[in-house]
């Protein structure tokens, strides 16, 4: 599984095109169609055009919330908040191949996705964001340390775990040293493409 995601961004269907479009340019390999907000047929439109531009760079495709427009077009898979379609019934639709992500923010999210189960999970966040409404609270380094330092004592397999919520190159490292497997970036990418490979070289 890559261990780079890029989450887009843009308040537009042109300027959520263009910034997928920059992303793939520089060689990002999975991206998660995020829209909040959208009118319907629009994000439709937008996951349309991803899943074909995503396909053409076979780069991963990964719908935000949306289960049955991923399965309609065949997108890799779903990420699921907390209040979204349970992962059961999202793995009923899709089938057992499909990638199903999952949101966290707390030890018992973790040990729900854990439980469920779901393909890897998005912890956060780790900083305040702009690009979320209604912000989880914030994590820190030490929200991360001390979930993961849970699981340990419990003597549980560390899942595959994504960071996000304001992620940005200089966070990688301590993030690896704590023990997360990803991230999951919309900011910096989405202003500073260019980036992807500097992350790309650190998450290896």
């Amino acid at each position: 599984m890559e261990k780079l995601q890029y989450i887009s961004q843009g308040f537009t269907i042109e300027d959520q095109e263009l910034n997928i479009r920059k992303a793939l340019d520089n060689g990002i390999k999975w991206i998660q169609v995020r829209w909040k907000n959208a009118p319907e047929n629009e994000f439709i439109k937008l996951c349309e055009i991803s899943k074909k531009l995503c396909s053409d760079h076979q780069t991963v495709c990964i719908i935000n919330d949306h289960v049955h427009i991923a399965k309609d077009l065949d997108a890799d898979g779903v990420h699921l908040g907390l209040k979204d379609t349970s992962i059961e019934i999202a793995r009923h639709i899709l089938g057992k191949n499909k990638i199903i992500g999952g949101t966290a923010n707390t030890i018992s999210d973790v040990l729900q996705r854990m439980d469920e189960p779901c393909d890897y999970i998005g912890l956060g966040p780790l900083k305040f964001t702009s690009t979320k409404e209604q912000l989880s609270p914030i994590l820190g380094f030490e929200g991360y340390e001390k979930i993961i330092n849970d699981l340990k004592e419990k003597s549980l397999k560390i899942p595959k775990i994504f960071a996000i919520g304001g992620v940005i190159l200089e966070d990688i490292e301590r993030l690896q040293e704590i023990g997360i497997y990803g991230a999951a970036v919309s900011g910096q990418i989405t202003s500073q493409p260019s980036v992807i490979n500097q992350f790309k070289t650190i998450l290896q």
